[in-house]
């Protein structure tokens, strides 16, 4: 006896049913509950409905017909005006079969057509629940209206001629643009080392890693770049990961579930990823107030002399570009008996004599307890680390979620770092061109009386103080100019403190420069932009 085959709308068995080849490409996947629904887009989109109008999909009889259930959704699966598409869609009638169904089959040049609107049905049976839909909606409605809502640029970067780029505004338009927001702070993202690096390593050793460090993950690029970063930082063992934010979230959290009785004590002004590590951590926490020495000793003094202490903060802080005050803390880590946690991702690369960071720049490499870094910024390629006590490396390594359980970076990725970080090991001119171009900049905004941050660093906060002003700045900046800086809002940012955040490195000439200058005196001057 042949089985029997169940209708969707009802959940009963069916006699006599003519099989729509369009619902036949979901099988079984497309849930009987959700029918009623959807019922209204079956009719918009499946061609055998649309041209097969009068034709139920299985017998129904009187009594399930006058139900509500029923009358709800044939008032919705009433014939309406088909898509264009569905309008030039034919069907070849097969055989009858067993049990009185009737196949349709669609011709083989139209079955793209048909599973593209198949594809997009099938994305309903994944609707949010209608209260669910709305409270996010409505979240992200206020975004846009106080001017916060973030938009991604599709740019495309040029091996060869950074900073310029291509801007596609769309599928037939395209913009050449310059990028001043970029954190690949030294073009290192093009150097000629790093993409051969890449090449070669893709070359013999494929595309992916294959699987956790653990697990056939662990190609000799990581060996070698794990030892090279040690030895950039002085220290005894380095860990990669697959970002600089699992890198810290991973690393902070473990250290000091790990350490008996331990407290954080974290910069007010630390990067989400740091916030999240103290939280996960789940031990007494301490914020002290951004680079506040004072407050740091008062939280220090109070807390448990017998207890474990990590004090957790970042050398050059990205939103800002101000530099802590590393030896105090060390000073005052020393005192009270404190491991230091220090975050060097915006300085790695571009500061010190093996471009170590600030710390290295210093000379108080030895004294930080755990530095971690990024391979994604000056270094140009992509991924984090942490460097320090072989120890506590292997503390990280051994009990951390985040490093044991995600696959490890591509073995390419891994060599063009390691180039990367061997090149500005040796090599200065990046660095010191870098540091020119920044304080040319920052004497044509003083000269113009274009608000910014004075900082010691690279980074150039050019201060507009209003959202939506800071978008629409944004928006000139690009459409006009050409000149493509991201605005920087909360909550990356205090609400009247929003940003641009200029990153001039050593590919932006002088030229460039006084360009980007003119277009923001002529932005601030057109939107009102209150100057210094």
């Amino acid at each position: 006896m042949a089985s029997q085959r169940i209708c969707k709308a009802t959940g009963k068995a069916c006699v006599g049913m003519v099989k729509c080849p369009f619902l036949k490409l979901f099988g079984n996947s497309l849930p009987a509950t959700s029918f009623n629904s959807l019922s209204q887009r079956f009719r918009e989109s499946c061609p055998f409905l649309a041209n097969k109008s009068g034709v139920s999909a299985c017998p129904v009889n009187e009594a399930e017909r006058s139900s509500p259930k029923f009358t709800d959704l044939e008032s919705q699966s009433r014939p309406s005006a088909a898509p264009t598409f569905t309008k030039q869609l034919t069907f070849e009638e097969e055989e009858e079969h067993e049990g009185g169904a009737v196949e349709y089959s669609i011709r083989p040049d139209q079955k793209e057509m048909v599973i593209e609107a198949a594809r997009k049905l099938s994305m309903d049976k994944n609707a949010l629940p209608p209260k669910a839909m709305q409270a996010l909606e409505s979240k992200l409605e206020s975004l846009k209206a106080e001017g916060k809502y973030r938009t991604f640029i599709p740019v495309e970067r040029h091996a060869g001629h950074f900073p310029e780029a291509t801007w596609h505004k769309d599928q037939a338009s395209q913009k050449p643009i310059q990028v001043w927001c970029n954190n690949d702070y030294l073009g290192m993202g093009q150097h000629p080392e790093v993409i051969d690096a890449m090449c070669e390593a893709t070359r013999t050793c494929g595309a992916g890693a294959g699987g956790t460090r653990n697990i056939s993950g662990t190609t000799i690029h990581h060996t070698l770049l794990e030892r090279e970063l040690a030895d950039v930082h002085d220290k005894e063992a380095s860990l990669v990961f697959s970002s600089g934010f699992v890198a810290n979230e991973a690393a902070i959290s473990t250290i000091a579930k790990h350490l008996p009785n331990c407290e954080i004590f974290s910069d007010s002004d630390n990067h989400a990823s740091m916030i999240e590590g103290v939280r996960n951590a789940r031990v007494p926490k301490h914020i002290f107030r951004h680079n506040d020495l004072e407050h740091l000793e008062d939280l220090l003094a109070a807390a448990d002399p017998s207890a474990n202490k990590l004090i957790v903060f970042e050398s050059v802080y990205s939103m800002d570009g101000d530099i802590a005050p590393i030896e105090e803390i060390c000073d005052l880590a020393d005192k009270y008996g404190a491991l230091t946690f220090i975050d060097e991702v915006h300085a790695v690369g571009l500061y010190g004599e093996k471009g170590g960071g600030v710390a290295q720049m210093r000379g108080l490499s030895d004294r930080v307890t755990v530095i971690s870094g990024t391979l994604g910024k000056a270094y140009g390629v992509h991924g984090g680390y942490i460097a320090g006590p072989a120890v506590i490396v292997d503390a990280v390594r051994s009990f951390a979620p985040g490093f044991i359980f995600t696959t490890s970076i591509p073995p390419a990725v891994a060599a063009g770092a390691l180039a990367s970080v061997k090149y500005l090991k040796e090599s200065n001119v990046e660095r010191d061109l870098q540091k020119e171009r920044a304080e040319v900049f920052k004497g044509h905004l003083k000269k113009r009386g274009i608000p910014f941050l004075p900082s010691e660093s690279h980074i150039i906060p050019v201060m507009v103080g209003d959202a939506k002003l800071c978008k629409k700045g944004a928006d000139m900046l690009m459409e006009k100019y050409g000149i493509y800086v991201q605005p920087i809002n909360y909550p990356t940012v205090p609400v009247g403190t929003e940003r641009y955040r200029f990153t001039p490195g050593p590919l932006h000439n002088e030229k460039m420069i006084e360009e980007a200058v003119d277009a923001l005196e002529d932005v601030f001057t057109h939107l009102g932009i209150v100057g210094a």
